[in-house]
């Protein structure tokens, strides 16, 4: 492989001053791939996810399905099955989570922000909260928070906002937008710009003032912090980690989230939190009828 950013020298058919050191050949490009092996890099998934670490105290790490830190700007996309604890944690206190799910093998069923806020009477998530989908069935219940910073009202950011405010809003511009790094990792699961419909954001929080009704920013909280989600179907997550779209901050600023997911299994109607609300037994009573139909496989 040429180089093209370097001059040749000598004559045609000489060998590239470089050409034999580094990742100019494919030897060199191979031994620095191999010497990749059992490190940890960011945006990059730990495989297997077992060999992880550090992992906190309170997590099984020989139970990891899933094991993955996202550089700020970064994204990544999961399927998980029914029962699956996602654990997201803001390390350094500037991650922010944009948040997307799908039924993993019914994607035209899929997160709904509306309905998760409106079914059960409350615009801010804590523990013991659905998120819901368009289907009115449960796609995941909050089972963890140390955070208390969340959004379900203003989504993530567009590429015209972030071109407007940082000067780069493009996927692998220096101030990705949110909706730009969904996009790809939607593509990779065959889903298009139709298929991308407002998100939830994890660790940076909005509030709406009582008298004014105007956004009332509140950030994030001491880090690091974490959210627990437990999967109630089959789902493909999908995670975008940039800044929140209404942070006053003039300059674009997102740090590390890590991830970790282990298997579990679901809720049944008898159990919290299925048994919080008359909202919730009704929204797990759908997801008996999907999972008694075999509509979860």
């Amino acid at each position: 492989m040429i180089d093209n950013n370097r001059s040749m020298t000598g004559p045609p058919g000489a060998e590239h001053p470089d050409a034999r050191s580094g990742t100019a050949t494919p030897e060199g490009a191979r031994a620095h791939a191999r010497a990749q092996t059992g490190t940890l890099t960011e945006h990059m998934p730990t495989l297997p996810a077992t060999s992880y670490a550090p992992v906190p105290p309170e997590v099984d790490g020989s139970a990891l399905v899933w094991a993955e830190r996202v550089a700020g700007g970064g994204y990544t996309h999961r399927v998980v099955r029914a029962g699956t604890t996602v654990r997201l944690t803001d390390l350094e206190g500037d991650a922010c989570a944009h948040l997307l799910l799908y039924r993993a093998h019914e994607p035209w069923e899929r997160l709904n922000v509306a309905d998760t806020v409106k079914v059960q009477w409350s615009a801010y998530l804590a523990v013991g909260q659905l998120l819901l989908s368009d289907q009115g069935r449960v796609l995941a219940s909050i089972v963890a928070d140390t955070s208390g910073h969340h959004d379900t009202l203003c989504g993530t950011s567009s590429r015209m906002r972030n071109d407007e405010r940082y000067g780069s809003g493009a996927a692998h511009g220096t101030s990705p937008a949110g909706r730009e790094l969904f996009l790809l990792a939607a593509a990779k699961h065959d889903l298009g710009p139709v298929d991308v419909p407002p998100s939830i954001s994890f660790f940076k929080g909005v509030r709406i003032e009582p008298d004014s009704g105007a956004l009332d920013w509140v950030g994030a909280a001491a880090a690091p912090s974490h959210v627990e989600l437990r999967a109630e179907l089959d789902l493909l997550v999908l995670i975008a980690n940039t800044a929140h779209p209404v942070d006053p901050r003039p300059e674009w600023s997102c740090t590390t989230l890590e991830v970790l997911a282990w298997t579990g299994e679901p809720t049944v109607p008898d159990q919290w939190p299925a048994t919080a609300s008359p909202e919730a037994a009704g929204a797990f009573a759908n997801n008996g009828e999907v999972l008694a139909a075999g509509g979860n496989s």
